[in-house]
């Protein structure tokens, strides 16, 4: 039998029990949409989550101190003797806590971070409107903020830039809002406040340093300083207990890592319904292969052989599963788009998982279609002809 023929008879068939053939190929439908969906959000939340973390440096570190209390906080002298490297472009010390911030009759609780005008280019922030910190604000303890959009929008001030707040009940003077960078892996800078690191004091009480972030000025650098950082402050803090030390480009590699085993587990379990859909195949085969007995009884007495009975229900199954596989890969970019819409994911599409699905839904109809095949194709013709 030619296959232009096999493939002619089995759409036959199929078009034959248009409603038998759709509740067979759903459960291949459903498993070929969700591995599409999963893979296509799965990697665009990796992608968005590199470029929110390119958006900060791949040469940036950070270290944090772990503790309470000035006996676990680093001073100005032990930070400078610490970060002296060649390799350190800048650094900016931080005090954080969550404060409390007025404007006229509208408040708002928000994180503060203390910290140096070196703080915007390491972690690569611009004001939207105004400016930042400068050093001169630092040296002088000036009472002046930096806020980020989301607090402007949260105290209704349609002119930030010159405006009195009042953080902790202590009036400073907005000089500049952030541009608005969204969430990132470390939170969003979109709804803080930042004041010169001197000003702690009296916005927080408290000196205490626990988190310094530095700019390494080559990414190749990365990795000799980090291991520095950690040598130094293992012999001050007499082990690695007292401290953590972050790069940009480990936690890019551990977030990959992440959604990449998240991604292919969820795929292989919607994968199982490609199985269960292959199971579905094979009974409604053996049920076809039942009506149709006198059929293929009639076609070998007439000449036809074991391998065409075989051939023909064999590429039958197949086309069931290939039905399944083209609309779940639809189902599945629609599905991806919908949610990536609802939820302001990205999702990209994988077109070799695509192809590897389909493929995967012609091996399941293939697979699940031998059986039924086979004892179609093993009827003795004699035996068959007397079924009614």
């Amino acid at each position: 039998m030619k296959l232009a023929q096999g493939v002619l008879m089995a759409w036959s068939s199929v078009r034959a029990h248009p409603l038998r053939t759709l509740l067979t190929v759903l459960g291949v439908l459903i498993g070929v949409a969700s591995v599409t969906v999963l893979v296509a959000i799965g990697q665009g939340s990796t992608r968005q989550i590199e470029r929110q973390l390119e958006s900060l440096g791949t040469n940036l570190v950070a270290v944090n101190i772990i503790g309470r209390g000035t006996r676990d906080s680093l001073s100005p002298e032990q930070i400078d003797r610490l970060m002296d490297m060649e390799a350190i472009a800048a650094y900016a010390p931080v005090i954080s806590g969550s404060v409390t911030v007025k404007a006229g009759s509208r408040s708002a609780t928000v994180p503060l971070e203390a910290t140096t005008a070196d703080y915007a280019w390491i972690r690569n922030h611009e004001a939207e409107q105004g400016r930042f910190l400068l050093d001169i604000d630092n040296a002088l303890a000036q009472k002046v903020a930096v806020i980020g959009p989301e607090v402007a929008e949260e105290l209704g001030l349609a002119d930030p830039v010159g405006a009195t707040v009042t953080i902790q009940g202590i009036p400073f003077r907005v000089v500049g809002v952030l541009e608005a960078k969204g969430a990132t892996i470390g939170g969003s800078n979109d709804n803080r406040v930042f004041v010169p690191l001197q000003t702690a004091r009296i916005v927080l009480r408290t000196n205490a340093i626990r988190t310094v972030y530095a700019r390494v000025s080559e990414p190749e650098l990365v990795e000799g300083v980090v291991n520095l950082l950690r040598l130094r402050l293992a012999s001050q803090f007499g082990g690695p207990d007292g401290f953590n030390v972050f790069n940009q480009q480990e936690i890019m590699q551990t977030f990959g890592s992440i959604t990449g085993t998240l991604t292919a587990m969820l795929a292989g379990i919607a994968g199982i319904s490609l199985v269960v859909g292959g199971i579905g195949i094979m009974n409604i085969m053996l049920v076809s292969v039942t009506e149709r007995t006198r059929e293929i009884g009639i076609r070998k007495s007439l000449g036809a052989k074991r391998r065409d009975i075989l051939f023909q229900f064999l590429v039958e199954a197949s086309m069931i599963g290939g039905i399944g596989g083209l609309c779940g890969i639809a189902a599945g970019l629609g599905g991806a788009w919908i949610f990536s819409r609802a939820m302001n994911i990205p999702a990209i599409p994988s077109p070799g998982v695509i192809l590897l699905a389909f493929a995967f839904s012609l091996g399941v109809g293939l697979v699940f279609g031998i059986m039924p095949a086979r004892r179609a194709a093993r009827l003795d013709p004699v035996e068959a002809l007397r079924q009614p």
